[in-house]
């Protein structure tokens, strides 16, 4: 990669067909629902929202106040409901057939008329599954107050679990899909090229990590997840978020992306460097090559039809060492943002892990973190990789193999 490089989104955009892009997510969303016989979908989570219609308003805001929701049966018409001063930015979408003013009863807006609002909020709803709802009248929410509910069930309307339709839905990645996710890639690819440039002894990890959000939003990207940039000791365990501490030179500087990059897609890879200014340690190439060595042998595990079971007994395994602080999961797959599934280690299997099949066209990020409990460092990588007929493609080119030292 060289200085300055960039990549032309408004050029990447004009080769995704954004009609087809919506079409085929909410014709898979709607084959769910039929799949799980129910009549109709009321979400208000805004990745479901943005998956099922395409429309993007405020998302990283109405994800703790849910004032904007959309109404999708499986047959009739989807109705989106936005504040009133926004209701234009879903002029244009043929995937939304109404556009309606919202009734946000969440206390923020509300205040001491919730139950009011709640009750004018029902009554759209109520309304609208009994003319789409179908005769069941059952209802996949994501989001819903129980005092909202209890209006829906009143009206004898069934309420289901949104959460699994849409993850299942979303499991397969389309065509276009595969596109946008590549496209955040690589513009994930040019801000940890720009990391490793900028990475010197004296900048603060928080300098370090707005590279990553300049870039990102300079690009047409959206928000990143998290703020998991850290340095020297601060590396072990795994978690801590980016602060001033001034990065020194010889010390590991560990970060995972987590960013929603252009189109609203995920690009999430972990790397490690070590700050120039000292050659690494013994311990710290030790430390790396272990991690390295977890990811790339999982990555080659990976093919269509392999179980998630299947996965767990096959998989590379933890050094006892560094069981104690090992990453929560091997693999999460990746979407709009973290997605179903995650696989568990086999020593996790019966406490919280399930089965299900490895396909073609899925994305998953695979991971590791090695730092042994109360060592001094610690090595965070991931990988987000596309599966393919004949295995899994690592999506990123930003280097990864024997790649400690900038």
């Amino acid at each position: 990669m060289s200085e300055g490089l960039a990549i032309d989104v408004p050029a990447r955009l004009a080769e995704i067909d954004q009609v087809r892009l919506r079409a085929e997510r909410l014709r898979k969303l709607r084959a769910e629902l039929v799949a799980h016989d129910y009549g109709a979908a009321l979400l208000s989570d805004p990745m479901n929202i943005r998956y099922a219609t395409g429309s993007r308003n405020m998302a990283v805001w109405t994800m703790h106040a849910p004032g904007r929701y959309a109404f999708v049966p499986v047959d009739g018409p989807v109705v989106m409901f936005e504040y009133g001063t926004s209701r234009h930015l879903d002029e244009g979408l043929e995937t939304v057939d109404e556009v309606r003013t919202s009734v946000p009863w969440f206390y923020f807006m509300s205040g001491p008329r919730t139950q009011e609002k709640a009750d004018l909020w029902a009554r759209d709803i109520i309304d609208l599954m009994r003319m789409h709802g179908g005769p069941g009248q059952r209802l996949a929410v994501d989001r819903c107050d129980p005092w909202g509910a209890v209006h829906l069930t009143d009206a004898g309307i069934r309420l289901f679990d949104a959460q699994e339709v849409l993850e299942q839905a979303r499991v397969v990645k389309t065509a276009e899909e595969i596109q946008c996710l590549q496209l955040s890639m690589d513009v994930c690819d040019v801000a940890v090229d720009r990391m490793r440039r900028a990475l010197h002894p004296g900048l603060t990890e928080n300098q370090l990590w707005a590279i990553l959000h300049e870039t990102n939003i300079s690009h047409d990207g959206e928000w990143i997840e998290c703020r998991l940039l850290s340095s020297g000791p601060r590396t072990n365990p795994w978690f801590n978020e980016s602060s001033n501490r001034v990065i020194q030179a010889g010390e590991l500087v560990v970060f995972d992306t987590d960013m929603i990059g252009p189109t609203g897609y995920l690009a999430d890879i972990s790397r490690a460097l070590v700050c120039p200014g000292r050659a690494a340690t013994a311990e710290q190439r030790k430390l790396y090559d272990i991690a390295q060595d977890q990811v790339l042998t999982n990555i080659a595990l990976l093919e269509p039809g392999l179980t998630f079971k299947e996965f767990s007994d096959r998989c590379w395994r933890v050094p006892e060492v560094y069981v104690p602080n090992r990453y929560m999961m091997m693999i999460h797959g990746a979407g709009m943002v973290d997605e179903y599934p995650t696989i568990a280690y086999a020593s996790d299997y019966a406490d919280w892990g399930y089965d299900g099949v490895f396909e073609e066209n899925m994305v998953v990020c695979v991971e590791s973190y090695i730092g042994e409990a109360g060592g001094a460092e610690g090595v965070k990588l991931e990988e987000q990789v596309l599966i393919t007929a004949s295995g899994a493609i690592p999506m990123s080119r930003a280097p990864l193999v024997d790649a400690l030292e900038p």
